[in-house]
């Protein structure tokens, strides 16, 4: 494999092209091809973020493409699907969206693409799963976004409480990226101090816990969908599989023992690299903490199991 670090994005919405338009920013790779079912989109986004590269730390090839463009790609973001309407959960998405992946992972796959998903799409849990159940990839080469944004969502919210950078706070979401995601509590730190030992008022952190439980739906009650956000998380994962970092992210990864649990994709923190998960990181869990994280993923194991 050359030195040169290309990116496809399948889907140009709102969330395709945050991705987009984040990795423009950042410079974070040198070849970015979209597709999207409607050529003609991918063809003016294509367009738009090319006329911005005069002002951008980039040089970066930027065109629209079909699904042979996949072939040489290190990573393709799966970003398609139906947007999630108000009211309506990430699951209730699942059935339309699996369909719309079944039209997708083939072409990809007859293309040669041997690099590493990674999956936008909600339900993510189980549209990542969806994915490898498919693609016959192996599953570190599967990746989610899972509950890094969620993460990323607790961190600031945590930051702003106790006036600390987010980037100090060491705390994550786990489970699946939805309503059955949960907060351990018992290791989530604000600098080198627990945060149960600086929070003395519980009730401060339930309330944060269902913020960040219900901030996709305060978004898309105001307008109408999120993406600024994903986009970033994208991007995150992206430069930690292309710059090799072996950063933890709270990604979605196949569990197979962790937890006490097999089978299932669920939002943990793994370590990422140019291969994809390397490993997972296995969280001390009190035995409540415990109980919710295995509920979060019984319940995705059984929604799998009625769609494939």
């Amino acid at each position: 494999m050359d030195d040169k670090k290309k990116v496809a994005i399948i889907g140009t919405g709102f969330v395709g092209m945050s991705c987009a338009y984040a990795l423009l920013n950042q410079n974070a790779c040198d070849e970015l091809v979209l597709i999207d079912k409607i050529e003609l989109k991918a063809k003016g986004e294509a367009m738009d973020l090319n006329h911005s590269l005069a002002f951008s730390p980039a040089e970066m090839l930027i065109y629209n493409g079909d699904y042979s463009d996949c072939a040489d790609a290190d990573i393709i973001v799966l970003a398609a699907g139906v947007n999630q309407k108000d009211g309506e959960t990430r699951i209730d998405l699942l059935k339309r969206n699996a369909e719309v992946f079944k039209t997708i992972i083939a072409p990809v796959l007859q293309s040669g693409f041997g690099g590493i998903f990674l999956i936008a799409t909600n339900p993510v849990d189980i549209m990542t799963h969806i994915t490898w159940h498919l693609s016959g990839f192996e599953a570190t080469r599967v990746i989610g976004t899972g509950t890094s944004l969620d993460t990323a969502r607790l961190r600031y919210l945590l930051g702003h409480y106790f006036e600390i950078s987010p980037k100090n706070i060491h705390a994550y979401v786990i489970g699946e990226h939805g309503d059955s995601e949960m907060i351990p509590w018992s290791q989530a730190m604000v600098g080198t101090k627990p945060i149960l030992s600086v929070c003395k008022n519980y009730k401060d952190l339930t309330e944060i816990e269902d913020e960040v439980k219900f901030a996709a739906q305060e978004i898309i009650k105001a307008k109408n969908a999120t993406y600024y956000g994903i986009g970033m998380a994208l991007v995150r994962i992206i430069k930690a599989i292309l710059n090799n970092e072996n950063s933890i992210i709270t990604a979605s990864a196949l569990l197979n023992g962790q937890y006490g649990t097999d089978g299932v994709f669920a939002g943990v923190p793994s370590i990422i690299n140019r291969n994809g998960i390397r490993d997972t990181v296995e969280l001390e869990l009190t035995e409540n903490e415990h109980k919710l994280f295995l509920g979060s993923c019984n319940f995705l194991k059984s929604t799998v199991r009625n769609i494939i």
